[in-house]
């Protein structure tokens, strides 16, 4: 049951069950519609490979989890049985949506029992869809829509945060910009006053040069020669 070459643009299905034939179904309904698809036989080797505790080794004689890189690879949809030994479709529900890191992870539960208050209590817990057993090929085409706009929120969110990390670093360069006048205005401040200064004792100068006092004693001076 390995899984299917990773591709960026595919979507990642981990699906659980402890029955091999309905493990086998889902799986070829969901390559069938091209979803990149792992698959485990409980909820405590769907718990680890999420993420959410230490793997615990299992028997021998117990499949396990179809890949070996499944820290490296994002899941986009989990698709659990409901009735299963140990943690329960509803139990791995819970705590998909109680982690922080996960609980945008859309959750789809299956089962052969139609119990309106069991679909009623997932339902209310955060689960998206809940199929009855045997999963047809139209029930998979409905994941389709959830994981899309899951998709779409993680990129909007990714995107507000680069929004925002550009808004900070251009405000802390306005604030930069604004104390460096404050260092260099004493000093600009100064030389403005040297060239005021220096300016005023130039036209004093040429003020003097041409002042009526200063040139009537030359022309009396031409006079008195004459």
């Amino acid at each position: 049951m390995a899984i299917a070459a990773a591709d960026q643009s595919q979507f990642h299905v981990l699906a659980v069950d402890d029955s091999l034939i309905d493990r086998k179904l889902i799986e070829r309904l969901l390559k069938t519609s091209s979803y990149q698809v792992t698959t485990v036989d409980s909820g405590s080797k769907a718990l680890e490979f999420l993420g959410l505790v230490e793997y615990e080794q299992s028997s021998s004689d117990s499949p396990s989890i179809s890949t070996n890189t499944h820290q490296e690879v994002e899941v986009n949809l989990v698709i659990t049985d409901y009735c299963m030994p140990g943690i329960t479709g509803y139990d791995l529900l819970r705590r998909i949506k109680e982690s922080s890191a996960l609980r945008d992870i859309p959750v789809v539960i299956m089962s052969s029992e139609n119990v309106p208050s069991r679909i009623n209590r997932c339902l209310e817990e955060g689960a998206e869809e809940f199929f009855l057993k045997p999963v047809r090929l139209s029930d998979v085409h409905r994941l389709k829509p959830h994981m899309m706009r899951t998709k779409f929120k993680d990129h909007h969110g990714q995107k507000k945060r680069e929004e925002e990390e550009e808004e900070e670093e251009e405000v802390d360069q306005e604030e930069e910009s604004e104390r460096r006048p404050g260092i260099e205005a004493p000093l600009h401040d100064k030389h403005q006053q040297q060239l005021q200064h220096q300016n005023s004792n130039k036209r004093k100068s040429m003020e003097e040069g041409l002042s009526p006092d200063r040139t009537r004693p030359r022309y009396s001076d031409v006079a008195a020669v004459v």
